[in-house]
């Protein structure tokens, strides 16, 4: 299957890259897709039925951006409920994510791997073409499996706009 290539998205260090996939919509329906744990089972969207989602997709863990960031969505996770539950999806292997999480004291957060088929990057648009990696990009899914936010951050060196990203949620715990 070829999939769709869209360019003017993202930027590494200033160069642009090529994202795989289709482009998501907010109000339309989370894409299913298959991942894997520190524990190398296998996790899928529907594991997560009935939750809302903070998804945020990393290039690498073992990147100072990507480490700030899923330390920070690890800190902010005891204040947001029960009825959340963030996912850190990267490319990196499932046992170095769990070498890093055991390094970060990260626990609250769902580190998942999507080496192995890449399903969640072409999902949800965030496979970069040239590097095979995922852009750095966070989806936020209510409790029906809708999309209520998308942030792809133009540069990939740059951390989302969190801010954004807690006021949905807050928004949608009510």
């Amino acid at each position: 299957m070829e999939l769709k290539e869209r360019t003017g998205l993202i930027l590494m260090k200033g160069k642009p890259l090529t994202l795989l996939g289709e482009e998501l919509k907010v109000g339309g329906e989370a894409p299913e897709f298959e991942v894997i744990d520190t524990t190398m089972a296998l996790v899928k969207l529907s594991s997560f039925k009935g939750k809302i989602l903070i998804i945020a997709s990393v290039p690498s863990l073992d990147t100072q951006v990507c480490d700030t960031e899923t330390r920070r969505f690890n800190k902010e996770a005891a204040g947001l409920g029960s009825d959340v539950e963030i996912l850190t999806i990267s490319m990196d292997l499932p046992f170095a994510q769990k070498r890093w999480c055991g390094a970060s004291g990260v626990d609250k957060v769902h580190v998942l791997s999507d080496h192995r088929k890449a399903s969640f990057g072409a999902s949800y648009g965030v496979l970069i073409k040239e590097l095979r990696l995922l852009a750095r990009a966070v989806f936020v899914v209510d409790k029906e499996g809708i999309i209520r936010y998308i942030q792809i951050v133009k540069e990939t060196a740059s951390e989302p706009n969190y801010d954004e990203v807690f006021k949905v949620v807050r928004k949608l715990v009510g």
